[in-house]
């Protein structure tokens, strides 16, 4: 039974309504700093309970776990208050504003028997999973550099992911997607990184981002952007062959998703049925709880 803090468009459009088919997890109330927003998204929504307030959500013992979809700079406090009240926590990504936050909010959790995951979605998707099989299967041979391109336009002055306060920018919306796909792919943290910023005249945040991952045997390259035309894609270039992830991150639910191979036996295409992956992210996360399972992203990776 998961409460959500928060009442943003985001929740709405990408998890409640897959989840209102799923028989392992049941969005179970929402609390808004006013009582009106929560019980209208309740009655729309068909949620049962509607809370005026955070706290009350994370005081109702009906509640077991809390999705986190708050602006990034509130991330620390509220996972803090939810580790106080009991509850598991999955937290919308970037995990905190910055690693001292990451590693703050991982030492208040230990030792309280809760689950906590950053919202990284679309490592659940099939495709993913198919990815790293093939890696692990030395399919394209010693893996040599992973490159992400994630960018798309953004430029509201009142959107949260444009102020710098909140923790906006390019490299904190979606510079996390191509950071941790980048470690997924090579199965460990960098051991340094290089990167170089376009800042915004006005907002201040990082229009675009390009950083260098060095892994030492290894480099992860990536480039992303809120000011672009929208492009998304990763390309994992071995020693024997190439792995090409279309639309890695934001997949669409009702298209197949599919990935190129190219090697020494020629090129194909896997595809994969149609999935919601956050979905799938949620039940993976129930399953956590209920048997008592490290979820797939660990607080580590959050951490790196």
């Amino acid at each position: 039974r998961v409460g959500v803090l928060g009442t943003s468009g985001h929740f709405v459009k990408r998890i409640i309504l897959p989840l209102s088919a799923s028989e392992k997890v049941e969005i179970t109330g929402i609390a808004s700093r006013t009582s009106d927003k929560a019980r209208q998204l309740s009655e729309k929504w068909h949620i049962p309970w509607a809370y005026e307030s955070y706290e009350a959500m994370l005081s109702d013992p009906v509640i077991e776990a809390v999705y986190i979809p708050l602006p990034n700079h509130m991330h620390l406090e509220w996972m803090k208050k939810a580790a106080d009240a009991g509850k598991h926590i999955l937290c919308e990504k970037p995990f905190a504003m910055n690693a001292e936050e990451a590693l703050e909010a991982i030492r208040y959790v230990e030792g309280k028997g809760l689950k906590v995951m950053e919202t990284f979605m679309y490592r659940f998707h099939p495709k993913w999973n198919r990815v790293r099989e093939l890696v692990r299967y030395n399919e394209i041979g010693r893996i040599m550099t992973v490159h992400s391109l994630f960018t798309y336009t953004n430029l509201d002055p009142g959107n949260i992911r444009n102020i710098q306060a909140f923790g906006g920018g390019a490299l904190m919306d979606i510079g996390c997607y191509a950071v941790s796909s980048i470690c997924e792919v090579m199965g460990r943290g960098p051991e340094r990184v290089v990167g170089t910023m376009q800042l915004h005249p006005d907002f201040g945040t990082d229009l675009l981002t390009s950083g260098i991952l060095d892994f030492g045997d290894a480099k992860g390259l990536f480039t992303v952007s809120t000011g672009s035309f929208a492009q998304q894609e990763v390309t994992i270039v071995g020693t024997d062959g190439v792995i090409m992830v279309r639309i890695p991150y934001n997949d669409f639910n009702d298209v197949k998703a599919e990935l190129v191979v190219r090697n020494a036996l020629g090129a194909r295409t896997v595809e994969f049925e149609p999935v919601n992956q956050y979905r799938l992210m949620f039940e993976h996360f129930a399953d956590a709880v209920r048997q008592d399972f490290e979820p797939m992203v660990t607080l580590n990776d959050s951490l790196r």
